[in-house]
């Protein structure tokens, strides 16, 4: 079984966007076939090195779990303003950025929006049913010298309904240093200078430019 399925690159998305990026089937991770699970290995490290974003299929997640989540985000955002600020840390859109840690998974609803900054420009990573967008994070592009990209990206959501997005950051622990690793040498690809530090140090720096008003809270708590 093809890791990247034929035809997949340039899939149609729910929004009507088509897809650039490549989507992977991962579901022979979770089976007995050695060279499916190498393929799909192979698929993914190209896909690291390449843009630093792709999709995966094959994930197993129950499409009523997915369901679920969606009906209880939107039960939420139903809730009056001052209720939902009470429980909100921050608002507002979500402009260029990378992400800051290892590695982000992320559900789309159906409208769409996201945008991937590659070599070429802006490209469209619209919602493709029964996906989850994975891209890498500043953290990991780290740890791999530069090999494995953590690529800027935004949300420019112009199909006049809310969006609903459901990501899941898998990051390093606060007081964790995380140096490159000894076989990859190198720089980030994008030429900024390597962060030393702990990860906590280094998301607070980010936070407080992204979303000041997330810092402002967090810098006030008891120390």
């Amino acid at each position: 079984m093809a890791a990247v399925r034929k035809g997949e690159i340039g899939e149609m998305g729910n929004n009507g966007a088509m897809s650039e990026l490549p989507v992977i089937d991962i579901a022979p991770l979770l089976g007995e076939d050695e060279d499916g699970k190498a393929a799909v290995a192979a698929a993914i490290g190209a896909a690291c090195r390449d843009n630093g974003f792709f999709y995966v299929t094959g994930h197993g997640v129950p499409a009523e779990l997915i369901a679920g989540l969606d009906a209880a985000s939107r039960r939420f955002f139903a809730l009056p303003e001052p209720v939902k600020n009470e429980i909100a840390m921050d608002r507002g859109g979500v402009g260029e950025h990378t992400d800051y840690g290892l590695l982000t998974l992320l559900l789309q609803d159906a409208n769409g929006g996201l945008q991937v900054r590659t070599r070429d420009g802006w490209i469209e990573a619209p919602p493709l049913e029964g996906t989850f967008v994975c891209n890498i994070g500043d953290m990991l592009d780290k740890l791999t010298g530069g090999q494995y990209r953590s690529t800027p990206h935004r949300v420019r959501n112009r199909s006049g309904n809310e969006r609903l997005s459901f990501p899941f950051f898998f990051d390093p622990g606060w007081d964790s240093e995380v140096p490159p690793l000894p076989y990859a040498p190198g720089h980030r690809w994008d030429g900024q200078v390597d962060f030393t530090g702990t990860y906590g140090e280094y998301l607070l720096s980010k936070v407080s430019k992204v979303f000041p008003r997330l810092f402002e809270t967090l810098d006030e708590r008891p120390r």
